[in-house]
């Protein structure tokens, strides 16, 4: 975990609520002055604490009307095995998330398509057939509740 005082926890839940804030104004929000708070969000970004900065996309507004998650469980848990089921899904752009889990489901994907019949063509056309999959059990989802990227960074806890 990395060191952090008070002021780097302050950037990184300002950063996480609005990426695009300008130095100047980051700077105003948690009480230093622009230079030095560029230094300390370029040594977190060279830290690897900042992986990146993204925008947040309307999936409908783009023509993905459905999210899926899907549970996978391989033939064979050997390292290669899952590193070969890893690597395919990295090539499939329809699948978001890959994590791979303990217990008797191998791997939870979060998969977006299109429609129903996108879906099932990914689903038999590019899941099943992967590398080394025992079986796939989908559940399509019906309302996301809550959505919230990256990790909690409430300033009462620093």
């Amino acid at each position: 975990m990395a060191n952090l005082d008070h002021i780097d926890r302050r950037l990184l839940a300002e950063l996480q609520d609005e990426g695009r804030v300008t130095n100047v104004e980051l700077a105003q929000r948690v009480g230093l002055t622009a230079p030095p708070c560029l230094r300390r969000v370029r040594a977190l970004e060279e830290d690897g604490v900042i992986k990146g900065y993204h925008a947040e996309l309307d999936a409908s507004k783009l023509g993905y009307a459905i999210t899926v998650f899907a549970l996978v469980s391989l033939k064979s848990q050997a390292e290669e095995s899952l590193r070969q089921f890893e690597e395919h899904m990295r090539k499939l752009p329809e699948v978001r998330e890959c994590h791979m889990l303990n217990g008797e489901i191998d791997f939870i994907l979060k998969i977006v398509s299109r429609d129903l019949q996108s879906f099932q063509e990914f689903l038999t056309s590019k899941l099943t057939p992967a590398p080394n999959v025992a079986s796939v059990k989908t559940s399509l989802t019906i309302r996301t509740a809550k959505q919230l990227p990256g990790v909690p960074l409430e300033l009462g806890e620093f």
